[in-house]
């Protein structure tokens, strides 16, 4: 096909997943300029539009333009100028060489390289009540790294966004410098990353990756908890970014009060800065959840049957991301239309949903084992 014909397509798309103000003001001047070698080069009238664009509505594009060319495409985002409106000499410098930008790095393509999820974005989280606060600090984080909050420590149970908020931020500091240095890994890595530093007698490089980074994320911290080699070079190297105004987020699943085996020093560092809680999504937010998660795959469900889903996983995302994707492949295996019915019957064969009567002294007794208290 055409580009016109592809870039029309995406466009009545992209007309009815956004609003009609977003729409008319980021896309309806767009225009695919070329598609060649997995790469679509996307043009927008003005430099304050691209990066709206880039920055908000890059997975959604993508992932409208990758169902209608069935490909995995890049895409980058360029200024175009319009021949019949300005001189060089009224445009000024942005346009006097060229009718075109030059290309920027491809956003997406240095985050894979850092091990960041491209589609992890603000604009592809939904917020609520359960995580609003958390949201709303990480979004102050991106805009200004390394003053709003440092450190910024998400805590809740798993599934609950903390990575994807993490991921948003580093997306944003990308989309704006597509340089920038982001170490991100998992507490578990880190200690693994110290031990075969020792091994190897590679610490002066394991300390270099680290205390360089303008951004580091740190998932799950929880784990180099009690790791005394781990714990004494994760303090420095934090102070080492925190003197230098380098941005640092954690996540755990738990406050900083409640890591047994966390050194203080560490817990008072953690402490310092801003500690965001996210607890599990209400029905409403996985509901959104459930949208966002199905423009993402380009699959078209029902609303009684995302209802359903909403309804009867309660607890985090990655449940409800396992229910989908054995949703679809269901759908797509059987050719059969979808009923309620069938999709409960998905779902309770899936998770186990046994509710259980838990006692007063169950309680006290998990307490007590989590804090190691002695009881009677």
């Amino acid at each position: 096909m055409e580009p016109n014909t592809i870039w029309k397509a995406v466009l009545s798309e992209l007309e009815l997943s956004v609003s009609k103000a977003t729409y008319q003001t980021h896309f309806a001047h767009s225009e695919l300029l070329s598609l060649k070698d997995g790469v679509a080069t996307v043009g927008l009238n003005n430099p304050l539009v691209r990066t709206m664009v880039e920055t908000r509505y890059y997975s959604l594009v993508k992932s409208v333009l990758d169902h209608h060319v069935n490909s995995n495409i890049s895409i980058v985002f360029v200024v175009t100028q319009k021949k019949h409106t300005l001189s060089d000499k009224e445009a000024g410098p942005l346009f006097s060489q060229s009718t075109m930008e030059s290309p920027r790095t491809d956003v997406t393509s240095a985050a894979r390289r850092m091990h960041i999820r491209p589609e992890f974005t603000f604009e592809t989280f939904a917020v609520s009540t359960t995580n609003q606060i958390a949201y709303a600090a990480a979004s102050a984080v991106a805009k200004s790294p390394g003053s709003a909050y440092n450190p910024l420590f998400f805590y809740g149970g798993v599934g609950v966004g903390k990575t994807h908020l993490m991921h948003a931020v580093a997306n944003m500091l990308l989309s704006k410098k597509p340089t920038s240095k982001i170490v991100y890994c998992a507490g578990e890595e880190f200690l693994n990353d110290i031990i075969e530093a020792i091994q190897t007698k590679s610490v002066r490089l394991f300390k270099q990756r680290y205390r360089s980074a303008e951004l580091l994320l740190v998932d799950d911290v929880q784990f180099i908890a009690g790791k005394q080699t781990a714990q004494e070079e994760f303090f420095h190297t934090f102070n080492v970014l925190y003197e230098n105004s380098k941005q640092i987020i954690i996540s755990s699943d738990r406050p900083p009060a409640a890591i047994p085996t966390l050194h203080e020093r560490l817990r008072s560092r953690f402490e310092g800065g801003m500690a965001a809680d996210i607890t599990y999504p209400d029905y409403e937010t996985r509901l959104a959840i459930i949208k966002t998660k199905l423009i993402q795959m380009r699959v078209d469900l029902p609303d009684n049957i995302c209802q359903v889903v909403a309804l009867k996983v309660k607890r985090n995302i990655r449940e409800i991301e396992g229910i989908l994707n054995k949703i679809v492949f269901y759908k797509e295996t059987k050719n059969i239309e979808l009923q309620p019915k069938m999709i409960e019957e998905i779902i309770s064969n899936t998770i186990n949903q046994i509710d259980k009567k838990i006692t007063p002294s169950q309680i006290i007794k998990t307490v007590a084992n989590f804090f190691e208290i002695m009881q009677d």
